[in-house]
């Protein structure tokens, strides 16, 4: 069985990610705003500023992720892992700014008269929905697998750009069927893949303002933490126990119950042990803080 990875090593392959979306971006961004420049499509040029924002937002994750990996200092002594989650909110923020300002050139053109698109813009489309799409799913599953908010927000943008992508195909082949009259159409489509923009900004930012304000954490740390602690011979049961995640780590402040006559030495081996058995079991697990309680 291999050993699980550092927090380093997550925080070095979301970086990578990172990496890898900045260079497809930027290659998208010149390619859509090209084609909806020539090809006299709106929705194409909005989705060109979308991956602008792809840029920008990569970047904050990689800057976030390289943040977050840094080792505590004397400023810092809990880390810098909320770097990670600051950086999603960021993301999420820069997508509320993408979906207003393509809502705002969107009502602009659809009030004013232009061309119809070139059919060529159908295929520059379809290119991208695949890539996008690829994306999205290959950034998440690493976001998954490190555990890591702003990659899965990365992710997420990633998405974003290919819906507003199958909503600009779409607005682009009615205005194509629709001949004169219909130029519009991708301008709508644009105007509604905003609401898909601001939906996926709330989908990051939910779970990253939880990481903010210490959110409990989902899944069942909060049980195995216990039942790990229960394990350790001279427990008799635990108390309170709170978990939160900072980054790619995760603290506890755990209360045991031992038997209140035994020695405060004995009671400190035992917390020890608990802390010792915990970490070594939860990889993830940075830092255990636990507190003895005399049974009564």
């Amino acid at each position: 069985m291999e050993p699980a990875p550092t927090n380093r090593q997550r925080a070095e392959r979301g970086q990578e990610s990172a990496l890898m979306g900045i260079i497809a971006n930027v290659a998208l961004v010149l390619g859509k705003g090209t084609a909806g420049i020539l090809g006299h499509s709106y929705a194409l040029v909005a989705d060109a500023i979308e991956s602008g924002t792809d840029i920008i937002s990569s970047f904050i994750v990689w800057l976030g992720l390289r943040t977050a990996a840094r080792e505590p200092d004397e400023n810092h002594p809990y880390g810098h892992g909320k770097a990670e989650p600051l950086a999603a909110l960021v993301v999420a923020g820069a997508l509320l700014v993408a979906a207003g300002y393509i809502a705002y050139e969107s009502i602009l053109r659809i009030q004013t008269p232009h061309q119809l698109p070139a059919t060529f813009t159908l295929g520059v489309l379809a290119v991208i929905i695949f890539l996008k799409e690829y994306l999205y799913r290959r950034v998440l599953r690493i976001g998954q697998e490190v555990d890591s908010a702003a990659v899965r927000a990365d992710a997420w943008h990633h998405r974003a750009d290919a819906i507003t992508s199958c909503t600009a195909f779409v607005g682009i082949s009615i205005a194509l069927l629709g001949g004169p009259g219909y130029e519009s159409a991708d301008d709508w489509a644009a105007l509604v893949a905003c609401g898909f923009i601001v939906y996926n900004a709330y989908h990051i930012f939910r779970p990253a303002f939880g990481e903010i304000m210490d959110e409990a954490p989902e899944g069942t740390w909060t049980q195995d933490i216990r039942a790990l602690a229960e394990s350790v011979p001279g427990v008799l049961a635990t108390e309170k126990c709170f978990v939160r995640k900072m980054g790619f780590e995760y603290f506890a402040d755990l209360h045991i119950i031992v038997d209140g006559n035994i020695s405060v030495r004995t009671g400190h081996d035992i917390a020890h042990h608990v802390k010792a058995v915990i970490m070594q079991a939860k990889p993830a697990v940075y830092n255990v803080l636990v507190h003895v309680e005399p049974a009564e």
